[in-house]
């Protein structure tokens, strides 16, 4: 897959293209992919997709204490890769961006920058300004320019609907198993490990303290998770903990994010680690010491390891 920015000079053999924010490249969004595969393929084409970063609700500071995204703009990156995409275009989007009208906008970008021949939207995608970034928005705009565009059906899932603020709310209740279904794949964050203070190592249970690359990521609700984990090339289980661990730091109000990797030693320090979310499997707690922690730290690996079998 070709990753390019707008303004970078590259070629399109008879773009088929969609557009969309695609946070989290969920199920909804893969039933827009698959169609636009489709369509390239009768249409003797490549697959674009046009995607704007940063995120419209960040950039225009909507909600922006609670909005938290699904996808980092490397991990957005890597599951259009994985699902076979051509190319994919990103718009950094500002203040000027958002001023512009949907008809100016695909006139612009669409089809004077990236000669779209086909234009394909999901049934619920408005866009620019005026919000007519639809195909009854759009029509004088492909009757100008002689470009097809569709809107596609909604997307039906057994789970009720899929979108990713739908999502969103699933992953911070701690309801991982939901939100795996609706994304399609385990819920992940990529992060740095960094040094800790050796506590879990003190007790048999040395953990790697995970840093996410982009503060604006998601994070599950607080409590412990079974994982998998993708480091130095290879996939290991384990558990994990979020919170502000009241056992060994009572006065501490600075949130962890503390993985214990199964069946692997070694330090770490500064590797980049992506943290897969299996499932929650309990709360953090209190507990009276650091015996009884270690006691349900054991409880804990044993559950996990079950789950993981």
């Amino acid at each position: 897959m070709k990753v390019c920015l707008i303004n970078d000079s590259f070629s399109l053999k008879r773009p088929v293209a969609t557009i969309g924010i695609f946070d989290g490249v969920h199920m909804g969004h893969r039933f827009i992919l698959d169609q636009l595969k489709a369509r390239a393929q009768a249409h003797g084409g490549e697959t674009l997709v046009v995607t704007l970063w940063p995120h419209p609700r960040i950039v225009l500071n909507m909600e922006l204490q609670e909005f938290k995204l699904l996808h980092t703009r490397q991990e957005k990156i890597r599951e259009m890769e994985r699902y076979g995409i051509d190319h994919l275009v990103v718009v950094p989007f500002d203040k000027q961006i958002a001023s512009l009208t949907a008809y100016d906008f695909v006139q612009e970008y669409l089809v004077d920058r990236l000669g779209v021949e086909v234009l394909l939207l999901g049934y619920d995608n408005r866009f620019g300004k005026d919000r007519k970034g639809d195909p009854d928005g759009l029509r004088m705009c492909a009757e100008k320019n002689r470009f097809s565009i569709e809107k596609l059906p909604e997307y039906q899932s057994a789970y009720g609907t899929v979108s990713s603020s739908t999502i969103r709310d699933s992953i911070l209740k701690g309801d991982l198993e939901s939100a795996s279904k609706m994304l399609g794949y385990h819920y992940y964050l990529s992060g740095t490990i960094v040094e800790g203070n050796h506590i879990g190592r003190k007790m048999g249970f040395p953990t790697a303290n995970i840093h996410p690359l982009d503060p604006n990521k998601l994070i599950p609700m607080n409590g412990v998770y079974a994982i998998h984990a993708e480091l130095r090339g290879k996939t290991y289980h384990g558990m994990l903990n979020i919170g502000f661990r009241p056992t060994i730091d009572s006065a501490m109000a600075v949130k962890t994010i503390e993985a214990h990797l199964f069946d692997v030693s070694g330090d770490f320090y500064d590797e980049e680690v992506v943290i897969h979310f299996v499932k929650r499997v309990r709360d953090e707690m209190r507990f009276s010491g650091l015996d009884a922690l270690k006691q349900q730290l054991v409880k804990d690996k044993d559950t996990i390891q079950k789950l993981q079998r």
